[in-house]
């Protein structure tokens, strides 16, 4: 407005730029509440009828009909500066509701889980979402820690409707079952019965036993990396795959248990394919083995902030696909 008035006055009486008055109310609704808005609104009419004099323009209809423009900018500018700030409300309240829904369904894992130390990471694919088709928990119980990390096919509601199916079901079984191929056979159970075979859900159900090892369900999912305390980097497969969750109505068979060595000194890393799938400006993987060396931070939040910050360096953006780290070890 500034400007305009500037130019004006500087070519002198005659040239009449009052129309362009009404950027400032225009861009005002864009950007500022409704009364700031309004405030700029009066201010160019002001300027309008200030011009208009100095250019002799209400002699003739040119100067009405400059003001009455202004006037109805101000009042569009006004309305949308409303509709903005109504819409902001409301995504401030669904984005609170996420965040509780979040708190419900993803609950913050512990850092002492019996006896493992235990760290997440959890990133969307969703802008601005907090939560999404990647799931995980960590449930201590006598004798051992149960651990379930899984990936929902799709995105969006439907996923996360079906996470928290998985999730309610092995948290019951979890505490519930005696052997682990109990707990798998009921969160089979229970997600054939919500998905019917038209989806199904990858996921990899553990059971660490103090010095017994790790025990392993693998339901189509991405193997788990395990880290020796010497530097080696194993990343074991079941002896015999089995279909993800959610297909056993067409009369598949459940997965083996597979047995995996780990003790005092190793670091086993739960993960989903959004980590291994993430690719570069090249098209390629993200390389986990090769940055193993990135968990060596004593604390495992911290070991497990930095693979995070790599993995996105990495993929030089937001990832196309969720991606979940869950990293265990056990406690000094």
């Amino acid at each position: 407005m500034a400007v305009v008035a500037g130019v004006d006055l500087s070519l002198g009486p005659g040239v009449g730029l009052l129309p362009l008055v009404s950027l400032g109310p225009a861009f005002g609704g864009l950007v500022g509440g409704w009364r700031r808005t309004a405030l700029i609104g009066f201010l160019a009419l002001l300027l309008c009828y200030g011009l208009g004099v100095y250019n002799g323009l209400f002699e003739n209809r040119r100067g009405f009909t400059a003001v009455a423009s202004v006037a109805g900018v101000t009042v569009a500018g006004v309305v949308a500066a409303v509709t903005r700030q109504r819409r902001e409300a409301e995504l401030a309240n669904v984005r609170s509701i996420a965040e509780v829904a979040q708190r419900v369904l993803l609950r913050p894992v512990p850092r002492s889980a019996g006896h493992l130390r235990a760290a997440v990471s959890y990133m969307s694919a969703v802008a601005e979402a907090r939560i999404g088709g990647d799931l995980y928990e960590v449930v201590p119980r006598p004798g051992g820690v149960r651990v379930i990390i899984g990936d929902v096919q799709g995105k969006g509601l439907d996923a996360v409707e079906t996470a928290a199916v998985v999730l309610g079901a092995f948290r019951e079984a979890a505490y519930d079952e005696d052997g682990l191929p109990a707990v798998g056979a009921r969160v089979e159970r229970a997600v054939d019965r919500a998905l019917q075979g038209e989806k199904f859900v990858t996921a990899l159900i553990g059971e660490i036993s103090p010095g017994g090892g790790v025990t392993f369900l693998n339901y189509g999912h991405t193997a788990p990396m395990v880290i020796r305390a010497g530097g080696q980097v194993e990343f074991p497969e079941p002896p015999q795959f089995a279909l993800p969750l959610g297909l056993g109505i067409h009369g598949t068979e459940s997965p083996r248990p597979f047995r995996v060595d780990f003790g005092a000194g190793d670091q086993l890393l739960l993960h989903t394919d959004g980590v291994t799938e993430a690719r570069d400006a090249g098209g390629r993987f993200y390389p986990l083995g090769q940055r193993a060396h990135f968990l060596k931070d004593p604390d495992p939040e911290t070991a497990l902030d930095t693979l995070r910050e790599d993995l996105l360096q990495h993929a030089a953006g937001p990832l196309h696909d969720d991606a979940a780290l869950l990293l265990l070890r056990y406690r000094d």
